[in-house]
């Protein structure tokens, strides 16, 4: 991931990718202290964490030659997240189906904007879990379940 500072800086960066892929993605830079990520299954939110940037860095992990450094995070109820970003993420996984997702967002005062929606999350223990614990990976497995079991009814 690449951050242009100015107009020369992305047409510099944008030839540079353009020799390793006939597609490029890019979005606003919006900086915040931290990302949202909440975790959505079966259309509802089931985990919400706070990804602090690396201090000093514009992002959560900042990669060196030797070793990667991470700014920490926060594991909280869904209840506590404020009601537009767990919206947002409900919103943006409903467009793709009712798997399990991770959505990464960014919130600025009332300004919400989903970064992107993981269909792979990581979800690390002592992490992602660190307010459930072993209930959401019981969440998850129930849900998957079901979904074998109506599947064999058929």
């Amino acid at each position: 991931m690449n951050k242009a500072e100015d107009e020369k800086s992305l047409r510099a960066g944008l030839k540079d990718l353009f020799r390793q892929s006939a597609l490029v993605l890019a979005q606003e830079y919006l900086y915040t202290d931290y990302d949202w990520r909440i975790g959505v299954l079966g259309g509802r939110a089931i985990y919400a964490c706070k990804y602090m940037m690396v201090k000093g860095h514009w992002q959560i992990y900042q990669h060196g030659e030797s070793e990667s450094e991470s700014g920490g995070f926060e594991t909280m109820p869904t209840y506590e997240v404020p009601r537009n970003v767990i919206q947002a993420a409900l919103n943006s996984t409903r467009l793709i189906g009712n798997g399990l997702y991770g959505v990464d967002i960014k919130q600025t005062g009332n300004r919400v904007a989903v970064i992107e929606v993981n269909d792979n999350p990581s979800i690390d223990a002592g992490v992602e879990d660190r307010f459930l614990g072993g209930e959401l990976y019981t969440l998850i497995m129930q849900e998957f379940l079901s979904r074998m079991e109506d599947n064999r009814r058929r």
